[in-house]
């Protein structure tokens, strides 16, 4: 096997920056083609955004190495800092797996002063092999299929004397061939019509190596179409499979690793744990969160928690709406869970320090076991819950009495008061302490909700039509107006008093940008002395939630 250097365009051979333009043409490839990886892993086998978790695994390692290349142009540290970099950002399973391929070709090609084709294919081989070891029941028809046949493509090319070029593209056209077969070798794939996700992002690496060292040209992304139901109207399989996949970072002595792996064994299923040197990166698919984290407890230190529910992913889908499923928590004293929906109020919220936001409010009222779910998820010694809806207080309080640590709820009955509470929040406190100084800020604040009256009905400010825009305080319904705007102002009017300095707006989404504008200039004009803040919710339903204090 020759060990002829890599051939770069403007350079004699492979160095620390071949290896950086190597990884983020990666990675740009990678973003170019997120969405139709993303769409190739929707049906049956819900394992989350495969295109985005692979391209965000690959943002890690991009920065990694460029924060080191500020300071060296050392080939094996560059090389240090793509496994490092991997490991760390790995997300989902096809990151996880893709971060032990990255690994290996890493200890391989930072072993020599230049890489060279033995170094590299080395690398993928051992990048292969490590990748099938972390996965305690690898499936063929993967990614770490893939990436076995790509190794041994660019095994045989070198024995045969081929140069780098030759063996890249050997290895290029071997791993697109397998992706090609990959439905013949998992039937869940041919079921849904898609070829598997991972092991298509995997080839697009050999593309972006042949560009950096061949000048090559990318490939463009095409349009996938997914499995359309059959002739006979029938949708899709259900889902099936666990409903949740967890991951985290471990903190744990590698002699407790093994344990570990047997406990996870028993709970569920794509198990991959991968790392040394007291730091693991975990990834599990089970119906079990609160068992899986506590065996990372058990083991050593989980932190960077994320919890995904691969059902209402797919359903999402389905269904055209986007449930916040995900949250990424470190473990503290006092973890908030709280239940939300609309991309702006998520947003609000999670700036605001919260953990774990479950999707939920009007006509969208959790479950006890999701909110239950959320708590062991959150990371927190202690929890407090937002529930954020009188209809949602009882199943919060109930999940509470379930749970498995000391569990607060404060009973906020809007977004708005659940805002208001998270000002108060201290995470070095326990959820007693959080709960008594938040419940006497949502105490302060006023609140008003406007949305559209269902059928005709009546309340003390007089009849309602079904169509009416009906503005709703503490003290019930309190206007029923022909727009929005005029509703929300008759709430302003009941729930303003002298000592308030601010008024919270937050816009859904069936608003209008007009009316939103309107509304804050009409406020402005009535009450000249108050500060109004006016914030893109999306929430649906309510075109505007409205607070003071």
């Amino acid at each position: 096997m020759g060990d002829a250097t890599i051939p770069r365009p403007g350079a004699p051979g492979a160095d620390a920056a071949w290896l950086r333009a190597l990884v983020t043409a990666y990675r740009d490839l990678l973003v170019v083609h997120r969405a139709d990886l993303n769409r190739l892993n929707v049906y049956p086998v819900p394992d989350g955004d495969t295109g985005t978790n692979m391209s965000l695994t690959l943002d890690s390692v991009v920065s990694e190495v460029s924060e080191v290349s500020e300071v060296s142009d050392d080939l094996a540290g560059v090389c240090r800092a793509v496994a490092h970099g991997s490991l760390m950002g790995a997300r989902g399973n096809s990151g996880v797996i893709l971060s032990q391929i990255l690994r290996g070709l890493a200890d391989e090609v930072g072993a020599a002063p230049r890489a060279g084709v033995s170094s590299v294919v080395a690398g993928l081989r051992t990048g292969a092999d490590a990748a099938y070891a972390a996965v305690m029941h690898p499936v063929e028809g993967t990614i770490l299929t893939v990436a076995r046949e790509a190794a041994a493509a660019a095994t045989e090319a070198a024995e045969a004397g081929g140069d780098l070029i030759g063996v890249l593209d050997a290895a290029a056209r071997v791993a697109h061939e397998t992706v090609a077969r990959t439905p013949e070798m998992l039937p869940a794939l041919a079921q849904a019509g898609v070829v598997d996700a991972g092991g298509r992002g995997l080839a697009l690496m050999f593309d972006a190596w042949l560009h950096v060292c061949d000048g090559r040209a990318l490939p463009e992304p095409g349009v996938v179409v997914d499995a359309e139901p059959g002739s006979d109207g029938t949708r899709p399989a259900p889902v099936e499979g666990p409903r949740y996949e967890v991951m985290f970072l471990l903190e744990a002595p590698d002699d407790a690793i093994p344990g570990f792996r047997a406990t996870w064994d028993a709970l569920g299923e794509s198990i991959v744990v991968v790392g040394g040197e007291g730091t693991w990166n975990c990834h599990v698919h089970t119906d079990d969160i609160g068992a899986a984290i506590e065996a990372g407890v058990v083991a050593g230190r989980p932190v960077r928690i994320e919890v995904t529910d691969l059902h209402d992913q797919v359903q999402a889908r389905e269904q055209g709406w986007v449930a916040a499923a995900t949250a990424a928590v470190d473990v503290r004293e006092c973890a908030v869970v709280t239940v939300a929906t609309g991309d702006g109020v998520i947003d609000l919220f999670t700036s605001l320090g919260v953990a774990v936001v479950v999707p939920g409010g009007q006509s969208m009222n959790p479950s006890t076991q999701q909110i239950l779910d959320a708590v062991h998820a959150s990371g927190g010694t202690s929890v407090v819950v937002l529930p954020n809806n009188k209809n949602i207080v009882a199943v919060a309080e109930q999940a509470a009495a379930l749970a498995d640590r000391p569990v607060a709820v404060v009973p906020t009955r809007s977004v708005v008061e659940g805002l208001a509470a998270m000002i108060e929040y201290d995470a070095t406190l326990a959820s007693a302490a959080n709960a008594g100084a938040m419940a006497g800020e949502v105490a302060r604040v006023r609140t008003a909700e406007v949305t559209r009256a269902v059928r005709d009905s009546a309340a003390a400010c007089g009849p309602i039509a079904v169509g009416d825009w009906i503005a709703i305080t503490r003290e019930g319904i309190c206007a029923a107006a022909s727009s929005p705007v005029d509703a929300a102002l008759v709430a302003v009017e009941q729930i303003v008093e002298p000592d308030c300095e601010l008024v919270t707006v937050l816009v859904g989404a069936d608003a209008s940008p007009g009316d939103a504008e309107l509304l804050r200039e009409r406020i402005a004009a009535a009450h000249p002395d108050l500060v109004i803040e006016v914030h893109d919710g999306g929430q649906p339903l309510y075109p505007f939630l409205v607070g003071v204090e």
